[in-house]
C-alpha cells in the first residue's frame, strides 16, 4: 500500500492535470484516512482533512491504488462493491477519467 499521503500526491499530480472539477470530493479510506479535492476553485486542492463534500467515494487504500495504477476499472469496482459512492453518482463519473491510468 502506498500510504494516503502518496495516495493524495498521485491524485494531486492528475488533478492538476484535469479539467476544473467544480465540485468536491472525499474519498474515505477504509483505513481511516481522508483524501479531500476540492475542485470548486481555479487551482485544485487535495489534501487529507476530513470536511464536507458533495460527493463520498468509500474505498479502501489498496483499491485506491488499484483505480490510480489502471489495474482496477472504476466501474468494475462499483459494480462488485469494491469501491461505495454516497451524493452524486454522476460527479463520482466525472472522476473516471482521473481514476484510470
Amino acid at each position: 500500500m502506498l500510504g494516503t499521503e502518496r495516495l493524495a500526491e498521485q491524485i494531486r499530480r492528475r488533478a492538476t492535470q484535469s479539467p476544473r472539477l467544480g465540485y468536491t470530493v472525499k474519498f474515505a479510506l477504509t483505513e481511516d484516512g481522508v483524501i479531500r479535492w476540492d475542485g470548486t476553485g481555479a487551482q485544485p486542492l487535495i489534501d487529507t482533512v476530513d470536511g464536507p463534500a458533495d460527493t463520498t467515494i468509500r474505498i479502501s487504500e489498496d483499491n485506491l491504488e488499484k483505480l490510480l495504477t489502471g489495474a482496477l476499472d472504476p466501474t468494475l469496482a462499483y459494480m462488485t462493491g469494491k469501491l461505495k459512492v454516497e451524493g452524486s453518482l454522476g460527479v463520482a463519473m466525472k472522476l473516471t477519467s482521473l481514476l484510470g491510468d
